[in-house]
Formats: C-alpha cells, structure tokens, sequence
C-alpha cells in the first residue's frame, strides 16, 4: 500500500473519520495542510541524533472494542474513506509521539497491520507537516498496495539474518522497540523492504 500522511494542527471544528493509534473514530476538528513536498534522505538533526524521513506506522485490521468504539481500520478502511484520506492520532507512547513530531512534507511510510492474526507491511504513506504547536495529528493517504504483503514472519527472519551479517535490517526498530505504534526507518531499511515486494517470500 502507498500512503501520504499529512500532518496538520487540529482545533474544534467539523466532525470527520479520524485514526485513534491505527483505529478510527470521530473527531471534531479543523486543520491547515501543509504542501507535499518528497523528501527522501535520514538528516542529521542540531544534536547528534538522527532526523529520519521514512517510517512505519502501526493500524489494527481486525475488530477490537474498548469502551464501546471499534478501533478497526485497516488499509482497506482507509482506501474506502473520502479521498482516501483518514487523520492518524491518539498516539499516546511519549517516544512514537516525538517521532511523529519529526516528520516532514512528503516523507514516506509503510502501513502496517498490527495485533491480528497475520501482521505485517501492506502498504505505504507520505508524511506533510503543518504545526504541531497545538495538538499532534497526522493526516494518512492511500496511494497503492504493495504488490504483496510483507508478513512480520518474514521479516524477522531477513532481521535474524541481518543481526548476525550486518544487513540493512539487522536495527530495525519492529524488532528492537516492537511496542512503538510509530517507528523510525533508515532510508536503506525502507529501499530493502519495499524491494521485498518484487521477490518471493523467504
């Protein structure tokens, strides 16, 4: 799946399809979009810590209650939502919350497929920033489907491998901060498992 996030600031306003940490509900709201602008390249930030530009943003397919609201929403819910576009909030982990502070205009993620029976990539996102200044939210746009999915399985063998030879996945953060909701990408992790897409399952 290709997806555009982009970021917004929301305040009270008109009630529209939200993304509560990978589930949807209805959030009254007003926001400013910023232009989508690709950007492609990990920056390095005024500290030593790294700015990334790519990353994978979790989203729960299946039924799941709590206090009364489903918080399914795959990527099918979101192709289905008006111009394919759906905000992505309720992130609530202060780390995955810091990162989605970090993202840009134009930067790419994966969506992801969490907590169901068969996790994993099934597609991807851009990422445009307005002002965070007031509250965090991201807006989330389907673009396409990756051309098949990319279970958790099989990455964690590609990352098992890469641990022991140094491969582009040998960090990758779904398997060392596997609680984030929100997690960074290297632009080389992101380039080797989009490319998963094009070969046969390992």
């Amino acid at each position: 799946v290709w997806v555009c996030v982009r970021a917004r600031v929301c305040v009270l306003g008109t009630a529209s399809a939200c993304v509560k940490g990978g589930s949807r509900r209805k959030e009254r709201q007003r926001g400013v979009e910023g232009r989508s602008v690709p950007s492609y390249c990990v920056e390095k930030g005024s500290s030593d810590s790294p700015t990334y530009s790519h990353w994978l943003m979790k989203s729960e397919p299946e039924s799941r209650f709590q206090n009364g609201i489903d918080l399914k929403f795959g990527i099918e819910d979101l192709k289905a939502q008006p111009e394919q576009t759906a905000c992505w909030d309720g992130v609530r982990n202060y780390q995955a919350r810091n990162f989605m502070r970090q993202m840009k205009v134009g930067q790419r993620a994966f969506f992801y497929h969490s907590n169901c029976k068969e996790p994993g990539v099934a597609g991807r996102t851009w990422t445009t920033l307005t002002d965070f200044s007031l509250l965090l939210q991201v807006d989330v746009q389907y673009q396409r489907m990756t051309r098949r999915f990319l279970p958790l399985s099989e990455l964690k063998r590609y990352h098992l491998q890469h641990r022991d030879s140094g491969g582009p996945l040998k960090n990758l953060a779904l398997f060392t901060k596997p609680r984030l909701s929100v997690q960074p990408l290297t632009a080389e992790e992101f380039d080797f498992i989009l490319s998963l897409e094009d070969k046969k399952p390992l």
